[in-house]
């Protein structure tokens, strides 16, 4: 899916190839496919080392599955990429990678992210091939439609979530669709809210739908998508199906409000929020929420099934 952020290596015109594609693939982005862990940590098959070694090889083909969309979106950008102040240092828009040698690499790791999905389980190959669709859609239509575009970054972020469920065949709980559908929305918001402060009035030049919206638009729809994803996942630690008794997980719930006031601090006083990966990586108290959450709710639901 598309980013707004530069490689943050700088590249010479003398870089060679490889070196330049690798950049291009941008491993930053690749801790989003994480997710795809969420459904082994929460269906208690984290002791399960087929599980677990299931999910790692799903995370490593989203890596090539999701590369292969940043350089398909770099492609269908090149000319917008070179109007930007930040994504002209990308290696396509830049020149240190040509285009026929990314669209090679983007088809090569398409096509093989998507057959190991499916010599892993049919069923993960539906929604490896659906993720494909899905950025496809987005680089070449979707993200040329106001509102939609952030609904089809979000998309890309759900399915991730869902692959992991499928790869180890459990259930996907409504509960997951819910609160990744509004965590990514929220992160998505971000990012167009950070488009828009760093572009002014150039915005339209880079992409025509930044002129359908505004700061205070989205300043706006980030409190209603704020508000409801602190309250879904709040009913979900008390409501939803297999969790501990006693309700131990709404001792999570004040990770998640510290993670949602960070960023919302990051966006708004420090007018970041172009690069989620670069917050989470460089914001120490909120890389410390994230972890912080993780090792209580792994605490807890594992603790509390004995």
């Amino acid at each position: 899916m598309e980013d707004s952020s530069p490689s943050r290596i700088v590249l010479a015109r003398s870089t060679p190839r490889p070196v330049a594609l690798l950049v291009a693939m941008r491993p930053r982005q690749w801790p989003k496919n994480l997710l795809v862990f969420v459904g082994l940590l929460f269906s208690l098959n984290l002791t399960s080392p087929t599980s677990v070694a299931v999910a790692v090889a799903t995370f490593v083909l989203f890596c090539a599955l999701s590369s292969a969309g940043y350089l398909l979106n770099d492609l269908a950008d090149v000319e917008a990429d070179r109007q930007h102040p930040r994504k002209a240092l990308r290696p396509i828009a830049a020149g240190y990678l040509s285009m026929p040698a990314a669209g090679l690499a983007a088809a090569l790791l398409a096509a093989g992210g998507l057959a190991a999905a499916f010599l892993i389980r049919l069923e993960l190959g539906a929604v490896a091939l659906l993720y494909l669709l899905v950025t496809l859609g987005y680089s070449l239509w979707l993200k040329h439609l106001v509102l939609i575009d952030v609904f089809a970054l979000s998309a890309g972020f759900v399915v991730r979530a869902a692959a992991g469920a499928v790869a180890i065949g459990v259930p996907i709980s409504p509960w997951l669709y819910v609160c990744t559908v509004l965590g990514s929305l929220f992160i998505a918001l971000g990012k167009r809210r950070h488009e828009l402060v760093l572009l002014e009035r150039e915005a339209f030049n880079h992409r025509r739908t930044l002129s359908e919206y505004s700061v205070e638009l989205v300043d706006q729809l980030l409190i209603i998508v704020s508000s409801a994803t602190i309250m879904a996942y709040s009913l979900y630690t008390f409501s939803a199906d297999n969790l501990p008794r006693y309700h131990f997980m709404m001792f999570t719930i004040p990770f998640v409000l510290y993670g949602v006031f960070r960023y919302l601090y990051l966006i708004h006083q420090k007018g970041l929020g172009g690069a989620p990966e670069d917050l989470l990586l460089g914001d120490r108290p909120l890389a410390i929420a994230v972890v912080g959450w993780g090792m209580v709710s792994t605490a807890i639901l594992y603790l509390g099934a004995r």
